[in-house]
């Protein structure tokens, strides 16, 4: 079976059968992969296989499969070591590879500035006098041109005017001020499995992206959990979002897309001999300072894991704090529900499609079936998913803790409060859907 959903109208069950390994009863439904929670056979299905590799192929795909089995087994241990840190240190984890990561930055951001004024010295004439001296100036300010700090731009697309969508802005201003934070500039919804929080642009544009696909299948107060959580990096010392850390980062990468080495000429055709050592060459000489690079985002990275993921665990207790354990922990196992909609997606485009303004009144709608298909996830393909997650070492991205320890950690919260500071009751709810309408109807098109 595939690790996605069958179709949602499938029968939901058949008799039990028995595990193959340890031949306890299975529970078998047929839109999930059946799996034993005994010994955890087929927790994992496997992949089907082409048929038409070579073996040569085959060598190679398995060589890149242990090389990515040796990444994720590095990264679960270095998760592990910080999970471990964080839980002695309730959190409030702050060592010396946030200080060393500072520092690469300034590394950085001096190497930027030196190619600046390099190219500053040449087209002025006091480093090399003549026009070849200008021309290699030129050149310079180019390259430093884009090596400029990004701050990057405030996302445009799917932003919500506040006068448009009040009772929104209402919620997400009343959870910043419970946490101490400054207010949203900006909302924007988009079409993703996720939420996000960034500040973008010289005047540090405060920018919340809620993603409409996991915003509709949360609970009322599950949505206050990740606002909370969202909102709480201004206030909860994540340095990866600051000015200095943030731009020496994109520069990076920035680099990385330079040195890129160029294997096009190579393949529109035969070319002189001299134009095939020149790129040789080039492309050798692009290939070791774009590994160079590689290596410093890399390194950079991983300064920042430490730091970056306490900033994760404590984003997650400011949302605790503001809602419950069991709301924050059930909005965190909904990020594993991700297969789910890629499956529903997938079942309604291939749908026919709808006349405009017409339509069959049976006609399912995408997000009806989302929050549908979400609902009737049984325990047990939630448990799959979450043991799934754990053995691989599944986070939301390479920025954040396994959500499997981010859940453990949820154990250490404080004790569960009796009132909440902040409600989302089913009146608000109902005026943030009515104020989304005409943005859910904008996102289906685009999806299907």
């Amino acid at each position: 079976m595939s690790t996605t959903d069958a179709p949602a109208d499938s029968p939901s069950a058949r008799p039990a059968e028995r595990c193959p390994e340890c031949r306890s009863a299975l529970a078998v439904n047929e839109r999930f992969p059946t799996w034993c929670p005994s010994c955890e056979w087929n927790l994992l299905p496997p992949e089907p296989v082409p048929a038409d590799r070579t073996p040569r192929q085959q060598r190679k795909e398995e060589r890149a499969e242990r090389r990515e089995e040796a990444a994720r087994r590095d990264v679960r241990e270095r998760s592990e070591q910080v999970f471990k840190l964080v839980s002695e240190d309730g959190s409030g984890l702050r060592d010396s590879s946030a200080a060393a990561a500072f520092a690469l930055a300034g590394v950085v951001h001096l190497v930027s500035l030196t190619v600046l004024l390099f190219g500053l010295g040449l087209v002025s004439g006091l480093l090399l006098p003549g026009w070849p001296g200008r021309i290699l100036g030129v050149i310079a300010l180019g390259i430093a041109f884009q090596l400029r700090p990004r701050l990057g731009r405030p996302t445009r697309d799917g932003t919500l005017d506040r006068a448009a969508v009040p009772t929104l802005y209402g919620l997400v201003d009343r959870i910043s001020e419970e946490l101490g934070a400054p207010k949203v500039d900006s909302i924007v919804v988009d079409a993703e499995w996720n939420a996000s929080f960034g500040v973008r642009g010289l005047r540090r544009h405060r920018q919340l992206t809620i993603g409409l696909p996991l915003w509709t299948v949360l609970a009322p107060q599950q949505r206050v959990a990740v606002l909370a959580h969202e909102i709480g990096h201004c206030v909860n010392g994540d340095n990866r979002r600051g000015l200095w850390n943030g731009s020496a980062l994109n520069a990076l990468v920035e680099w990385y897309r330079l040195t890129e080495p160029d294997r096009t000429r190579a393949q529109q055709g035969p070319t002189g001999l001299v134009m095939m050592v020149a790129d040789a060459v080039a492309n050798r000489v692009l290939w070791v300072l774009n590994r160079a690079v590689y290596g410093l985002v890399v390194l950079m990275n991983r300064q920042w894991l430490r730091a970056g993921q306490a900033a994760e665990y404590r984003a997650d207790l400011l949302a605790v704090r503001l809602t419950s354990v069991a709301d924050t922990r059930d909005a965190l196992t909904t990020l594993l529900h991700w297969p789910t909609f890629e499956t529903v997606l997938h079942r309604q485009r291939t749908l026919p499609k709808r006349r405009p303004g017409g339509g069959r009144p049976d006609d399912p709608d995408l997000w009806q079936s989302l929050a549908e298909a979400v609902r009737t996830v049984p325990p047990l393909e939630t448990e799959r998913r979450l043991r799934a997650a754990a053995r691989q070492g599944d986070a939301v991205d390479s920025s954040h803790p396994p959500t499997h320890l981010r859940l453990r950690m949820l154990t250490a919260a404080p004790p569960e409060q009796h009132r909440h500071p902040v409600v989302l009751d089913s009146g608000r709810a109902a005026l943030i859907e009515a104020e989304l309408a005409g943005r859910r109807e904008r996102l289906a098109v685009d999806l299907l």
